[in-house]
């Protein structure tokens, strides 16, 4: 069986460690002993599994780099770093010539893509790695492209939950927004309601104390001009397990692209799921 290398960057994040394992856990990956990680980080190195792995600091990364690619070959970069360093590590991994996931949500998303485009890199480009959820905004997207104003004269509320350390705000609610807007809402991604206060989300969202620090609750409510009609759309995530198996694909769907040759190629995570229902 193919093994894939990959480096899991972002550690000792909460979400880069829950699925660092599953991939340091499974026969089909090799996890390199290796993560990027934030300039405030301290400590040198994190365990995943029985693998200690090296942290390594934006400083040193020019330096380090070639010889891990030297060491190891070619491997796919994960990314569930911070929101501020998204276009940074892009540039880097197109700059080093790093097939990469990004899983991260935040920066300048158009920039983004357009890094990868212009550079010649190859990318799987996602604000969320939940095949599920990814499949739910794949309905959203039929219906605004084949129903437009659907919703016209409504009013919309988005109401989003994550945990208290996630800095901005929800990228998958933020990408629900066009969708909503092509079906006739006027609403910006500035309206969305965001809660980080840990007592709230336990006590008037209802969110477990077990995931109150990993959690992923959206509420989406549109509601006719006359009252007399509503909308609601609902997922509740708890943990982080969930992202694990859309990553899994993620990478094994970018390492089948590259094994093709494609270059200069940024996919989604809805790019992702359509070649797995057809293959």
């Amino acid at each position: 069986m193919h093994t894939i290398k990959v480096m899991m960057n972002g550690l000792p994040g909460h979400v880069a460690t829950v699925i660092g394992r599953h991939f340091g856990a499974h026969a089909g990956f090799r996890l390199l002993p290796f993560s990027l990680t934030g300039p405030e980080i301290t400590v040198k190195e994190c365990p995943i599994g029985g693998t200690a792995v090296e942290l390594i600091r934006p400083a040193e990364r020019e330096e380090k780099i070639s010889s891990i690619k030297d060491a190891h070959g070619p491997f796919i970069c994960i990314d569930f770093t911070h929101p501020s360093a998204v276009n940074a590590n892009a540039e880097f991994y197109c700059r080093h010539d790093l097939p990469f996931v990004m899983g991260t949500t935040g920066g300048d998303r158009e920039r983004l893509t357009a890094i990868v485009l212009q550079t010649g890199g190859t990318a799987v480009i996602a604000p969320n790695m939940a095949k599920q959820i990814v499949g739910f905004q794949a309905m959203m997207a039929y219906a605004a492209e084949n129903f437009p104003d659907l919703f016209k004269g409504y009013t919309l509320t988005i109401r989003e939950s994550h945990q208290s350390g996630k800095a901005d705000t929800s990228g998958t609610a933020k990408a629900m927004v066009a969708y909503f807007n092509r079906m006739g809402i006027a609403f910006d991604a500035g309206r969305i309601e965001k809660e980080r206060d840990p007592q709230r989300q336990r006590d008037v969202w209802g969110v477990p104390a077990a995931y109150l620090s990993g959690h992923a609750w959206h509420t989406y409510t549109l509601v006719s001009a006359d009252q007399t009609a509503r909308f609601e759309f609902t997922h509740n995530i708890n943990g982080r397990d969930i992202y694990s198996e859309g990553t899994m694909d993620a990478v094994r769907f970018l390492s089948a692209k590259l094994s093709q040759g494609v270059r200069g190629k940024a996919y989604s995570m809805i790019d992702v799921i359509k070649e797995g229902m057809t293959a």
